[in-house]
């Protein structure tokens, strides 16, 4: 009995798992023992039972966990110790193995479930899971060669043209009229940077030069038809998104004389004159139209205006003082450039320039509308109405001047 209760105390319960399910008698049968066996180690008023099923639950604390109970040493002193065995083996352990002791009957009740309030049977069912197995793990980062280039804020841009304009006309017509040649050359070029935070600026370089030969002219083999240099360079400090601070500059002269049909005087030549506008004020940049319409407005409340011409004699038409080769004056500017892709090959830019001080208006509005044909071949009409009060009033004209032309011939963009 002493080798059995030993080898209880240290052996592990062994649970044997059925597939087939209790019945209802036995788990009943099983829950009236649980509360037997809770009333007789737990409860200090003992139920009436017979002497046997005494023994029974006595027998079952030799093969549970080795607990000490506190009533064994004191039923070993009373008449029943003979009819109790159990107790005498279980005071035996408790001097012989007391390191198999794991507890007190106190500690039990501590730690003791109601068992009253189980209604019925916990089943565990678990079920068999094949492993899975276990996903590779990725490494975090992966090496990457990253090139950085400095960036570029320049942008360059062009646009070359070359039209031709040929008509012939027989002596004897019957509307009259005479041949004439006439060829056209014109070269933009835009220089521009742009730091996309604060800073930007604009340069751009127009050059035209346009002949015509008329077999009426005795004078003058040929003669220019269009005869233009202009730079304008604009320096913007971004203000919000749309508007800047912007100092402009201006210039603008031509390369060769320009006469009249059977005239011998000089109208203008190069650096006669030569125009010069600084302004100080806000641009605002356009983009409407879904990109259809870009471009810019030029506002500047003061501007600063120099007309020069190394020839005297053009003073008088140029509105300079006779002997005075510089003209110097104060006012406000303003300047309008627009392209408007009206369709896939129609295409109108705009330029709309206007001075004014107390004394004088100039006011130039230059339209360019240009059909292409394909990459190479396209059409041009140019319509430039101008106005200016600072020169000699017109019998005819006043102070409106006109020029237009109509070409067609090479063109290339890039």
């Amino acid at each position: 009995m002493i080798c059995l209760g030993a080898v209880a105390q240290v052996s592990h319960p062994v649970s044997v798992r059925s597939d087939e399910r209790p019945s209802m008698d036995k788990i009943q049968a099983y829950v009236d023992s649980l509360n037997a066996l809770k009333d007789s180690v737990f409860t200090s008023k003992k139920p009436k039972i017979r002497r046997e099923q005494r023994l029974r639950r006595n027998d079952m604390r030799l093969f549970l966990p080795l607990t000490y109970y506190g009533n064994v040493a004191e039923k070993l002193f009373t008449r029943d110790r003979n009819d109790n065995p159990i107790l005498s083996e279980l005071m035996h352990l408790y001097l012989a193995r007391p390191d198999l002791v794991r507890g007190t009957d106190r500690m039990v009740q501590q730690q003791q479930t109601k068992l009253d309030d189980i209604n019925a049977p916990i089943h565990h069912d678990p079920t068999l899971v094949e492993k899975v197995p276990e996903t590779p793990v990725e490494p975090t980062t992966v090496p990457v060669e990253v090139m950085i280039k400095r960036p570029n804020f320049w942008t360059f841009n062009g646009d070359y043209a070359l039209q031709f304009l040929q008509n012939y006309v027989s002596g004897n017509w019957y509307r009259g009229g005479e041949s004439n040649y006439s060829a056209l050359a014109s070269l933009v070029m835009q220089a521009n940077y742009n730091n996309k935070q604060k800073l930007k600026w604009e340069n751009r370089l127009e050059l035209k030069y346009g002949l015509q030969s008329s077999r009426s002219d005795s004078l003058h083999s040929f003669k220019s038809t269009e005869d233009l240099i202009r730079l304008t360079s604009k320096l913007g400090l971004q203000a919000t998104k749309r508007w800047y601070y912007t100092v402009q500059f201006i210039g603008n002269t031509q390369f060769s004389r320009s006469y009249r049909s059977n005239d011998p005087k000089v109208y203008s030549a190069f650096v006669a004159p030569l125009n010069i506008n600084l302004s100080i004020g806000m641009d605002y940049s356009v983009d409407w139209m879904n990109h259809r319409l870009k471009g810019n407005f030029h506002l500047a409340p003061l501007a600063y205006n120099m007309k020069y011409t190394r020839m005297l004699d053009l003073t008088r038409r140029l509105g300079i003082k006779d002997g005075n080769h510089f003209l110097h004056d104060f006012g406000s500017e303003f300047t309008v450039d627009l392209e408007w892709k009206m369709m896939e090959s129609l295409t109108w830019k705009t330029r709309l320039y206007g001075y004014s001080t107390y004394k004088r208006t100039e006011l130039e509005w230059e339209n360019t509308f240009t059909f292409r044909f394909n990459r190479y071949i396209s059409s041009r009409v140019f319509i430039y109405p101008r106005f200016d009060d600072g020169v000699r009033r017109d019998d005819h004209y006043a102070f409106w001047q006109l020029k237009e032309f109509a070409s067609i011939g090479f063109q290339y963009s890039f």
